[in-house]
């Protein structure tokens, strides 16, 4: 005879939102050992400076994006590795960076 219907402990779960580990918890560097690179790219008309990766805990990231956007004057937002800053700022960013520590910049 066939069943109609799923069985619940078949290995099928409700449960869709697990938590993943992020990456940088486990690959976490100390500033000396990040070797990132600065970029511009031009979206809807500005202008915007990404520098990648950066290796850091969920914390730090926060600390470091507060204090470089109240230093360079402007928004910005970490995505995964990557931080994006409003407007050019390759040389403010990197002369920020190598003052916090993170000398290896192209």
């Amino acid at each position: 005879m066939f069943e109609i219907g799923a069985k619940i402990d078949a290995g099928w779960s409700s449960d869709n939102k697990q938590k993943k580990k992020s990456k940088s918890s486990e690959d976490a560097l100390p500033p000396e050992k990040h070797t990132l690179k600065i970029r511009l790219e031009k979206r809807r008309g500005k202008w915007v400076t990404l520098c990648s990766p950066f290796r850091l805990p969920r914390e730090e990231k926060s600390r470091l994006l507060s204090s470089l956007k109240k230093e360079l004057g402007c928004g910005g937002t970490f995505k995964e590795e990557t931080l994006e800053l409003q407007g050019k700022r390759s040389e403010e960013l990197r002369q920020a960076l190598k003052q916090r520590g993170f000398s290896k910049t192209n």
